[in-house]
């Protein structure tokens, strides 16, 4: 019985592991994020292996990491970039409607449900767009155009997604004040402990977009959401990737 329990394939040890992975991927994260720049890349690479964690296709976590930084740095770079001038044009522009635009004009209700549907948009696609680069081969545009559609598709995924992680965030911030203790836990395991939770929802999702066997359907062509026309956009998976 003992013997079982310290087995490392014992279920609860793996999953123990799992945890100190995360710990070493959140360090992995901080610094390669420091240049600011970087974070695609960095984030990238922690969906590269905490989607492989989900899937216990278990392997060094750091040598991982370091291969999709490496390997997705350019193109997971444009796509930070983007969404960064992105998100930053959305903030400013709601600041400039809530704070400086005054009265209840048409105008000002309008634009305001216009650019708070675009930031909603915007938190969709940004939930997506970087376990969609660790995960598929894709040009950026494409991959822009997936973390969309796909983010709409299986909108309800996306709101759990979105609540888990607003709800980590609060946790997080209350117990600066509240709970010190779990503040030390948080800093432990970081940005990767939200992406290894979204992971598990990200790989029943992306299940739907893997190649069949031969002589299937290949289901890799994003499907439309309400219309029969296929769309021409195949995503090649992560697993023809050069194994590490």
């Amino acid at each position: 019985m003992f013997q079982s329990f310290f087995n490392y394939d014992n279920p609860v040890w793996r999953y123990i592991g799992k945890f100190g992975d995360l710990i070493i991927l959140n360090i992995l994260w901080i610094i390669c994020s420091i240049p600011i720049f970087t974070i695609g890349a960095s984030t990238t690479a922690v969906y590269y292996v905490t989607l492989k964690l989900v899937r216990d296709d278990d392997g060094y976590t750091i040598k991982s990491f370091l291969k999709s930084f490496r390997e997705n740095f350019k193109q997971a770079t444009v796509i930070w970039l983007i969404m960064l001038a992105a998100g930053l044009i959305l903030g400013f522009d709601l600041y400039f409607f809530f704070q400086v635009v005054t009265g209840n004009s048409i105008f000002r209700t309008v634009f305001t449900a216009a650019i708070g549907a675009l930031t909603i948009i915007w938190l969709f696609m940004i939930t997506y767009v970087f376990p969609l680069q660790s995960r598929f081969y894709n040009p950026v545009k494409r991959t822009l155009f997936n973390a969309m559609f796909m983010s709409i598709r299986h909108f309800f995924h996306t709101l759990g997604m979105l609540a888990i992680d607003v709800a980590l965030l609060i946790l997080s911030y209350f117990s600066l004040y509240y709970a010190p203790q779990f503040t030390v836990l948080v800093m432990l395991f970081g940005f990767p402990l939200i992406a290894f939770i979204n992971s598990y929802i990200f790989s029943s999702i992306f299940k739907q977009y893997m190649p069949k066997e031969e002589g299937e359907q290949d289901s890799s062509q994003l499907r439309p959401i309400l219309e029969d026309v296929k769309l021409t956009h195949p995503s090649q998976p992560e697993e023809s990737k050069p194994e590490e």
